[in-house]
This record gives structure tokens, sequence and C-alpha cells, in this order.
């Protein structure tokens, strides 16, 4: 147990967004923004003016946060650091790609369906079903 990812249960733990302005703004009316005493938030909005070093730091800020259990990614930006998010694999916290209005959803490159399916798959062999 003393190895397992745990989530602070002294304070709330936040939900982390790397995405589009309208995007970021309809979860940020649904309450899920934050703003600490020293003026970090808890998202980062991409536009065309966005560098992909803004977008590596931000996510490598939010994944090493300990009050944060969740970072929601567009996909279309996860695309720009593939490797940074198909390279994480902690379960605390979760990164999850999301949708953006502008650009389709591909289940090809989500990270974590991929994950699943090979797990699945490796179950399935090991088992000696298919």
């Amino acid at each position: 147990m003393a190895n397992k990812s745990q989530i602070r249960t002294s304070s709330s733990a936040l939900i982390a967004m790397i995405a589009d302005e309208d995007t970021i703004t309809g979860f940020l009316l649904a309450g899920v923004g934050n703003v600490d005493l020293r003026r970090n938030t808890n998202y980062l909005i991409v536009d065309s003016k966005t560098t992909v070093k803004q977008i590596e730091d931000a996510f490598k800020e939010f994944t090493a946060r300990e009050d944060i259990a969740i970072v929601l990614i567009s996909q279309y930006v996860a695309n720009m650091i593939r490797f940074l998010v198909d390279s994480y694999n902690k379960p605390i916290p979760a990164i999850l790609e999301i949708p953006s209005k502008d650009q389709p959803y591909d289940p090809a490159h989500d990270s974590v369906l991929s994950r699943v399916k090979y797990l699945f798959s490796t179950e399935s062999v090991a088992s000696g079903r298919r």
C-alpha cells in the first residue's frame, strides 16, 4: 500500500485542463476552474499563439502537482505532445483526451483507449481466449 498513489484527502482534488478557449470556458462555467494564492491556474487555453513548449510545460506542471486528480486535454492538443502523453504512466493524475468543438475525435489516437485495447488483447492471449 505504500507504493500506491493517493489523492490528498485534506482538501478536494482538482481537474486540470489543456484545451481551446471554448472548452475551457465551458468547464470554468461549470465550476472547475481554480486560481491559487500565487495566481497559478489549473488550466491552459491553447490558441494559435500557444507554443508546443508552453503546452509541454503545462502538461508537466499539471501531472506533477499533488492537488490534481485528472488532466483533461483536447485530443488535437494531445497530438502536439503525443510523446509526453503516451509516455505518461502514472495512475494519478489520470490523463483523459476529450474532443473539441473544431476538431473531430479520433479513437485511434486516444492513449487511454489504446492502452485498454492492449490490455484486453494481452489478457485474451494469456488466458487462451480470442
